[in-house]
């Protein structure tokens, strides 16, 4: 059934289905789906299937490049009336999180929900199946849904999906949350991971240092290295996210490594950064530095596509009282993969929220209603 008054409706209809809305969130989060835990994501990718087709979606799980990574779900939504016949929207979202099981507590306080993945981004996924029910008797095109299981770690295992996915859509939706202001995201940094790994040789740390080659003193080295490199380019961000190596304080270390997040607002400095990055050389004599590339996702520059496509999704906005606004984004995301590929492409569909990846992450509950009333009018009308 269309929403009273079409699409001017859509906001009332909206308000009006927010309390099934909420519980969906709630069970999403209540259902722990940790990057990696590929059981754990597969049964919340089951429940997401099975409220997709209960919204008119048609599709299921596929298999990812790792069965450890989890399957991916990918969903279609046939179009209605003038434009059935025409280029598909494709949503983006996925279903992992940065939090292990029980790190972040599900709570509810008034109208805003606190737990993993609330903003980041289960609320997305509630949103877009909330729009789906929205549209129900309005024409709109046809709505592509691929929600991933290890976007947290750059998507490595599901990358290709995004990009096979991307082909031949009209435009590209992102799920992720909004700006700060609540505003869409219109270009992004891009987000690489890499493993430098070391491998010295142990020996006594007291009796025979000498015979030893230390992995961990080279690999602080190498770290230092690669924060000079990085200092050449101000605007780029680099975090060292883990180190590990040694076994015992009287060992000289033989192995240590240490896994370094890279992220570049333009391509040609990701290019000069990743050059350096990937090709160490050894500090000390007897150390062998090796940087693996673990994944990679383009930067999204800011581009006259990505503006057309706010020039229109604010257009839509107007018809349901919605104020759309765009800025670029410090953070990566799945939508890196199509923008750079030439698709058009917004992000920050989600409702409005923050706290992602931390203790305190959290979802504005009235925000599930105002999103989805904004992603089914653009999906009408764009």
């Amino acid at each position: 059934m269309s929403p009273a008054g079409g699409a001017a409706g859509l906001v009332a209809a909206a308000r009006d289905r927010l309390p099934q809305d909420v519980a969906r969130l709630e069970r999403y989060v209540a259902d722990g789906s940790p990057t990696g835990d590929a059981a754990a994501l597969d049964a919340l990718a089951d429940v997401l299937v099975a409220d997709a087709h209960a919204t008119g979606f048609a599709g299921g799980r596929v298999a990812t490049a790792d069965p450890a990574a989890g399957d991916a779900v990918l969903l279609d939504l046939p179009g209605r009336g003038a434009g059935a016949g025409a280029a598909p929207a494709l949503l983006l979202a996925h279903h992992d999180t940065v939090h292990a099981h029980g790190a972040v507590p599900l709570r509810r306080d008034g109208a805003v929900l606190h737990g993993p993945g609330t903003a980041d981004m289960k609320g997305g996924i509630v949103v877009a199946l909330a729009a789906a029910g929205l549209l129900h008797g309005l024409d709109h095109r046809p709505v592509r849904l691929l929600v991933t299981p290890d976007e947290e770690v750059g998507s490595p295992a599901s990358a290709h999906l995004v990009r096979d996915a991307a082909a031949g859509v009209a435009y590209v939706l992102g799920l992720e949350s909004p700006g700060p202001d609540g505003g869409l995201k219109t270009a992004r940094r891009g987000s690489a991971r890499l493993r430098l790994a070391v491998t010295g040789r142990a020996a006594h740390a007291a009796v025979d240092p000498g015979a030893g080659v230390s992995a961990t003193d080279e690999l602080l080295d190498q770290v230092a290295a690669a924060r000079a490199a990085v200092a050449e380019h101000p605007d780029v961000l680099l975090n060292l996210g883990t180190l590990s190596g040694g076994t015992r304080a009287n060992v000289v270390a033989a192995e240590a490594a240490a896994d370094l997040g890279v992220r570049c607002a333009t391509a040609a400095t990701e290019q000069a950064v990743l050059a350096r990055l990937l090709a160490p050389a050894p500090v000390r004599p007897g150390a062998r530095v090796r940087a693996v590339l673990l994944s990679r996702r383009p930067p999204w520059e800011p581009g006259s596509a990505s503006a057309r496509l706010l020039a229109a999704v604010a257009a839509a906005g107007a018809l349901v009282g919605a104020p759309v606004t765009g800025a670029p984004a410090p953070g990566a995301a799945d939508s890196n993969l199509t923008a750079a590929a030439g698709v058009p492409t917004l992000d920050g569909f989600g409702p409005a929220g923050g706290g992602e990846h931390a203790a305190t992450e959290h979802v504005h509950l009235p925000a599930l209603a105002d999103r989805a009333a904004l992603l089914a009018v653009v999906l009408h009308a764009v």
